[in-house]
């Protein structure tokens, strides 16, 4: 094994695929609009005419699945925008539904990027009233099925939105269209390029109420335990990188298949330190993801989706 590659790849013990991901993108309102960014290099807020290109390109280099994260123009308390027939998640999908065979469409169902306060639930007297909140996710998430989307993806963290989203679902007969939980989503400070993104960093306080505390591991186990019995078809771990032993952790408790989140702080902290000449940025690209995978992830919501494509397109000709 020391001489010989060909040995090397026979006993290799996990092996990454551009079937394992899906690309993450920002539609924003408008046409012909491209904006950088500026935290997250190689990303932009895309109108729904170039949002179908970006599409294209993916479909194009066999990465199976894109998900939508929609920035409205307005926002308001009760985040009417997450849910309105012509918002702006709700156009791409039926774009991206017509003009891009082949490409499975999930949807982030969430309410922070369309209120007015950045919390991911409806506030009542400064608190996030967990019961309130899910009939307006559940509305979000048919509104997107309604559209197109093959598969949505609650990611508040509301207790109980799952089984709400699944029956309003099977009640609008949308029964065919998928749930992928964020079922141990964490209190994360590795969040921050995509807040800056989505405009959704919260106006007071912050989401501890609701997210997950770092330092748990059996509570994640609970969280998806109940995610898994209100009926989800996917559960996930996020962020990746500093919980790679509780994705180990849930693929060894559940039957489902498991997504991981490489999200935004950890992209951006491999492209600033390339930038700097302190990694190289396709050999530690490459490595996360395989360490990710490595863990027990099915699949990995990444930004390095489009590079990682491109490098194993190059390596197998």
């Amino acid at each position: 094994m020391r001489t010989s590659e060909g040995i090397r790849r026979m006993v290799r013990e996990t092996r990454l695929s551009v079937d394992d991901f899906i690309l993450p993108v920002f539609t924003v309102p408008g046409k012909g609009v491209k904006k950088p960014i500026e935290s997250m290099p190689g990303h932009f807020h895309l109108s729904t005419d170039l949002l179908v290109q970006e599409c294209k390109k993916a479909r194009d280099l066999g990465i199976p699945a894109v998900i939508l994260f929609g920035v409205p123009e307005k926002k308001n308390a009760l985040a009417t925008q997450a849910y309105a027939k012509d918002g702006v998640v709700q156009r791409a999908v039926s774009e991206i539904r017509n003009k891009v065979p082949g490409l499975t469409i999930i949807t982030d169902v969430c309410l922070c990027q369309y209120t007015d306060h950045g919390h991911c639930g409806f506030v009542e007297k400064g608190r996030v009233d967990n019961d309130a909140s899910l009939d307006l996710l559940a509305k979000t998430a048919v509104s997107h099925a309604k559209a197109g989307a093959h598969m949505v993806a609650p990611s508040d963290m509301m207790d109980g939105r799952v089984g709400e989203i699944r029956q309003t679902l099977d009640e609008e007969s949308l029964s065919e269209v998928a749930i992928m939980a964020y079922s141990a989503k964490y209190c994360s400070a590795f969040y921050g390029p995509f807040r800056a993104a989505a405009d959704s960093t919260p106006q007071f306080g912050d989401r501890s109420t609701y997210q997950m505390d770092p330092a748990n591991v059996r509570e994640a186990i609970r969280e998806v335990t109940l995610d898994v019995e209100e009926g989800a078809d996917i559960v996930m771990v996020k962020p990746a990188l500093s919980y790679l032993d509780v994705i180990r952790t849930v693929a060894d408790e559940v039957d489902l298949p498991v997504a991981a989140y490489n999200v935004s702080g950890e992209y951006s902290m491999i492209h600033a330190a390339a930038q700097r000449g302190w990694l190289d940025l396709e050999r530690t690209m490459m490595e996360v993801l395989t360490s990710i995978r490595r863990a027990g992830a099915d699949m990995i919501l990444t930004y390095f989706a489009l590079e990682a494509a491109r490098v194993l397109e190059k390596k197998n000709g």
